[in-house]
């Protein structure tokens, strides 16, 4: 089931982000493994409020909740998205819970410093961790981690370079994005580092706003328009995935459910073509009519319309 992080931290969504570090607070000490030894449900709700903290405490992450939903929201990120920004440090620290297990100290350098071990705190608190480690017969260490990287269509349609954040270098890498991307693509991205060899496998996750389908390099959008369009015929507006504002003619005496083709619209295919843009054309159903538009609707029925 989808998660409504507003509902496990008690707050409107439209609550401020000081409203939502209060919330978090006061749940966390509530819920805490100290306070609750051995109790496996107040274990539960502890995993829930940080993981909802994690993201609505995140401007970015907050945006796309708000904008995709909760459900398609929990399919495309993973908890390593999800908690990739999270301060654990502070945020933690501050209720009191100890996270010097979680720290190893650096060699070198001057003073005290500590590099964080964000696969160990996911084990403990989660369950999950990052990547694999193999050896080969030279020596050198080869790591391989797996990371979801959301693209929005636009991003897919206009390519170009990706910020990509690695989670166990707390480094961010730029990345291109290669022609016909789609969802569940892998891009590979080698780094290596004294004897260590990390490859990313970066598994493609699309963003795609409620109402719009992909088919193969094809989109589909529904587009409610008039009752008197269809038959009379007009333009109307249509925003593309890219943010582009165009105007297409509809027919008159267009039927319901009538596909307008929009070519070079859609996806980019291999070279530099791409897939079309299809509207699917809708009546829009006013929810109420006033004695006027009453009056006329009675007599084009009574002409048999």
């Amino acid at each position: 089931m989808a998660k409504d992080y507003y509902t496990v931290l008690g707050v409107p969504r439209n609550a401020t982000q000081e409203e939502i570090k209060k919330a978090y607070r006061k749940l966390a000490m509530k819920y805490h493994p100290d306070k609750n030894k051995g109790n496996k449900e107040a274990e539960e709700k502890f995993k829930e409020i940080n993981e909802a903290y994690a993201v609505l405490s995140d401007p970015e992450k907050r945006k796309i909740y708000d904008l995709y939903g909760s459900s398609e929201f929990e399919r495309r990120y993973t908890q390593e998205d999800i908690f990739k920004d999270f301060d654990f440090e502070s945020t933690l620290r501050d209720i009191g819970i100890d996270l010097s297990s979680f720290f190893r100290r650096s060699k070198g350098g001057k003073g005290k410093v500590f590099t964080f071990n964000l696969g160990d705190l996911f084990n403990n608190l989660f369950g999950t961790s990052f990547g694999e480690e193999s050896y080969s017969p030279f020596g050198e260490v080869f790591e391989t981690y797996q990371v979801d990287l959301p693209l929005t269509l636009e991003e897919v349609i206009k390519g170009g370079e990706k910020e990509v954040f690695l989670p166990d270098t707390y480094e961010t890498i730029k990345i291109k994005l290669p022609q016909n991307i789609r969802e569940g693509s892998i891009l590979k991205v080698k780094k290596k580092t004294g004897n260590k060899i990390r490859e990313y496998h970066l598994r493609v996750r699309l963003l795609t706003p409620e109402g719009i389908k992909i088919d193969n390099s094809d989109l589909y959008i529904e587009k409610e328009i008039p009752v008197t369009t269809f038959f009379l015929g007009g333009e109307v507006e249509i925003t593309t995935p890219e943010g582009k504002r165009i105007k297409a003619k509809v027919p008159a005496m267009t039927k319901p459910g009538a596909k307008l083709r929009l070519k070079g619209l859609g996806l980019p295919k291999t070279g530099v073509s791409r897939g079309d843009l299809f509207v699917v054309l809708q009546p829009s159903i006013p929810k109420r009519i006033n004695p006027d538009q009453r009056e006329l609707l009675e007599k084009l029925r009574a002409l048999g319309l």
